[in-house]
């Protein structure tokens, strides 16, 4: 899950070409991620995943950062507070989406996923005091319709799978809405700095409450949060290096496309996690969508790149 900075920047060939190259790119590695967080899911508990994750991600981020023109003094902030909630909504929407996704397949999380933009946008009406006209509210409703499509009232284990996602979109949706209050003061490297830091404070405080699986009961759905730590194999050393370095990488590439080039411009690119989804269910994970997922995932999707495209339309009309 990308953590877009919705700035625009400058126009022209060059820099749309290397903004969309970076959120495809950029997508692509939270696809990876995505996928490698899933096959591991069945072996550790997600604490003990983030972590490591965490750990790896947060080398690599301070390499780039030292390499980086301002260095190190780019990470003081005059919004600690602010970093601390976000921190917090964003670990929790982390640890429902891939609780969720451990049951899922993962072309319908990802379409639940999706959601984000008709949350930020129905958000924005209540946080941010954005007007939001009808076309944009008929895009909300056909999401939603989507959304039910993929819920499958009645589904049982997979119902309430979903239903995290969802969870998950809707926190996601505030720590956006967070990203947009914060991006005049803070930089992408510092938003991901104190995400990556407030990762490993609290996946290690779950890893001593519940590490050694005191409370793992051996429920499908619930045990990938609470299952006991384990010592990693060598073969799935690779895995846990893969969620690393992608989600960092990731994060940077999708924060500099958003910074650099309309979101208008970008917004279909994105969505380019949706195919890749499908492919790894089927290549890795042996599942294809059906008819009722397909239509879900079409409304979602189509919905969430019309918002947008109006909300980028709609900035360039109030810039002139």
């Amino acid at each position: 899950m990308s953590e877009p900075i919705h700035h625009a920047g400058p126009s022209g060939p060059a820099p749309v070409l290397t903004g969309i190259l970076l959120a495809a790119g950029g997508t692509a590695l939270y696809s990876v991620n995505d996928m490698a967080i899933k096959q591991l899911s069945s072996g550790y508990a997600l604490h003990q995943i983030i972590l490591i994750r965490s750990l790896i991600g947060m080398t690599v981020l301070l390499f780039l950062i030292a390499r980086s023109s301002r260095g190190f003094a780019q990470l003081r902030t005059r919004r600690p507070l602010g970093h601390l909630i976000r921190v917090f909504v964003i670990l929790i929407s982390n640890s429902v989406y891939y609780t969720g996704l451990a049951v899922m397949p993962m072309a319908d999380a990802a379409a639940v996923s999706y959601t984000s933009p008709l949350m930020v946008t129905a958000l924005s009406v209540l946080a941010l005091h954005e007007r939001v006209g009808p076309r944009r509210w008929f895009a909300v409703f056909l999401g939603l319709i989507g959304t039910i499509l993929i819920l499958r009232p009645g589904a049982g284990v997979i119902q309430v799978a979903a239903l995290l996602v969802l969870l998950s979109s809707l926190l996601y949706a505030i720590g956006n809405l967070m990203t947009r209050s914060m991006r005049e003061t803070e930089t992408a490297m510092t938003f991901s700095f104190y995400v990556i830091s407030g990762f490993i404070i609290l996946s290690s405080l779950m890893g001593l409450i519940c590490g050694d699986g005191r409370f793992d009961t051996g429920d499908e759905l619930w045990s990938f949060l609470l299952r006991p730590w384990i010592w990693p194999p060598l073969a799935d050393i690779p895995w846990l290096l893969l969620t690393g370095c992608c989600v960092v990488t990731g994060g940077l590439m999708v924060a500099q496309a958003y910074r650099t080039t309309e979101a208008a411009i970008l917004a279909p690119f994105d969505y380019t996690g949706m195919p890749m989804a499908i492919f790894w269910g089927v290549t890795i994970f042996g599942t294809w969508p059906d008819l009722t997922s397909w239509g879900g995932i079409a409304l979602i999707c189509g919905s969430g790149i019309y918002i947008v495209w109006r909300e980028a339309i709609i900035g360039k009309r109030k810039k002139t």
